[in-house]
C-alpha cells in the first residue's frame, strides 16, 4: 500500500490500510503524520505573534495576555482536526487557551492540567468540554488535580448534537458546532468581568437552547491513517454523522439540497422544540470539504424553511466553525435567542480566523 504525501510516497502496510484500493492515495500537505498537530500549531503561532503564545510541550495555544487577573479564564480542548475549533478560537472575547490532542483524540490529562496552571486567574478557570468520553475523563481529572492545587475551576459539558443519544465516543449526546455559541457567550461575559458562577450559568443557558445536526457527503482522511475513515458510496450520505466520522442515524440515498436541509432542520427544530415566534441564530457549518457557495445555498434553503415555520432568524453564521478535516458535508445549528444571549453573541471578539 502506498500513501502519497506532498512530494513523496511512503511505503508500508498495516491493518487499517491493507484493504484500501491502491488508487486511494492520500494527498495532503504533510511531513511526518505524527508531527501534523505540532507543525500546525507552530504555524498558527508564527502567523499571530502579537496575540498568541505556543507551548509545544503541551500542544498549548494561549492568549499572549493570559492570564488576566480581572477575568475568568476560558479553556477548551478536544482532538485536533476540527479547526478552527478550538485552537483558532483563542483570542479576545473567546478562549484564553486551547490544548488539543492528536487528530480525533482527546488531549492527555497533563496537557489540560498544565494549561489550567498557566492560565489560572484570580477569578477562576472555566473548562468547556465537548461531550466525548475521552475528553470528559481528561478534563475531569485535570479539574481534580487543579482543585487540589487551590485553583478555582469548573467544568461545563457541551452536548448540542441531536443525531444520536449515545455513540462510540460519548456518554450522552455529542458536542459539535454548537460549542461555538457557548464559547462566544462565555467569552463575552468573561471580558465584561462576570464571576465564575455567572460565566458558568451563561454557558449552561446557551447550551440548553442550542441544537445541531449534520450530514456527510464523503468521508475524511486522517493524516496518520492515510485513507478514508469510512466507506461511503457515491450515491449515499450519512445522515447525522459525528465530527469524528461516527455513524449517525442512518445511511440514505443522496437527495436534492432542499430535501436534505428539510431533514436536518426537522430533526433540529423538533428536538427542543423551536416554535413559531422564536427568535434564533442560525449556523450553517461546513465540515471541511464543502465549497462556501454550497453552504450559502444550504443557508438559503434553511432560511426559507424556518420562515415557513414562523421562526425568525436574528443572527446568521455561514462558514467553517467546527470541521472534520476534509469531510464534505454540513451541519445546521439553531440557538433560541433572548435579549441576554443575543447581546453576548453581538459583543466584539478577535480571533485568527475572524469567523464572526
Amino acid at each position: 500500500m502506498r500513501r502519497r504525501v506532498l512530494g513523496r510516497e511512503v511505503l508500508g502496510r498495516d491493518a487499517t490500510t491493507d484493504s484500501i484500493e491502491e488508487s486511494q492515495l492520500m494527498k495532503k500537505f504533510v511531513n511526518d503524520p505524527k508531527n501534523y498537530v505540532p507543525e500546525m500549531l507552530e504555524g498558527l503561532a508564527l502567523a499571530n505573534p502579537d496575540t498568541l503564545r505556543y507551548v509545544p510541550e503541551y500542544n498549548l495555544i494561549m492568549r499572549a495576555d493570559a492570564p488576566r487577573a480581572d477575568k475568568v479564564s476560558l479553556v477548551q480542548g478536544s482532538g485536533s482536526g476540527h479547526e478552527p475549533a478550538h485552537v483558532m478560537s483563542v483570542g479576545f472575547g473567546m478562549l484564553d487557551a486551547a490544548c488539543p490532542g492528536d487528530v480525533f483524540s482527546a488531549p492527555p490529562t497533563d496537557y489540560v492540567y498544565e494549561t489550567v496552571k498557566r492560565v489560572a486567574s484570580d477569578k477562576g478557570v472555566l473548562l468547556l468540554v465537548n461531550n466525548y468520553t475521552g475528553d470528559r475523563m481528561a478534563f475531569e481529572m485535570a479539574e481534580e488535580l487543579s482543585d487540589a492545587d487551590g485553583v478555582t475551576v469548573r467544568t461545563l459539558f457541551i452536548d448540542d448534537d441531536v443525531s444520536v443519544q449515545d455513540s462510540t465516543y460519548t456518554v450522552g449526546r455529542r458536542g459539535v458546532a454548537g460549542n461555538f455559541f457557548v464559547m462566544k457567550a462565555c467569552g463575552a461575559a468573561a471580558e465584561r468581568g462576570a464571576d465564575l458562577d455567572e460565566v458558568y450559568r451563561i454557558g449552561e443557558k446557551v447550551n440548553a437552547v442550542t441544537r445541531t445536526m449534520g450530514l456527510a457527503l464523503t468521508a475524511c482522511t486522517p493524516p496518520a491513517k492515510g485513507s478514508p475513515l469510512f466507506d461511503l458510496p457515491d450515491d449515499e450520505i450519512e445522515m447525522g454523522v459525528g465530527i469524528h466520522g461516527e455513524p449517525g442515524r442512518r445511511r440514505e440515498k443522496l437527495q436534492s439540497a432542499d430535501e436534505l436541509v428539510g431533514e436536518l432542520l426537522t430533526a433540529v427544530v423538533e428536538d427542543l422544540p423551536y416554535v413559531s415566534g422564536d427568535d434564533v441564530a442560525l449556523m450553517v457549518n461546513g465540515l471541511g470539504g464543502t465549497p462556501l457557495g454550497e453552504l450559502y445555498l444550504v443557508y438559503g434553503q434553511a432560511h426559507k424553511q424556518l420562515a415557513d415555520r414562523g421562526v425568525d432568524i436574528r443572527r446568521s453564521y455561514v462558514g467553517e466553525y467546527c470541521t472534520s478535516l476534509d469531510m464534505a458535508g454540513a451541519s445546521l445549528t439553531l440557538v433560541r435567542l433572548d435579549d441576554e444571549i443575543a447581546d453576548l453573541l453581538a459583543a466584539p471578539a478577535d480571533i485568527p480566523v475572524h469567523v464572526f
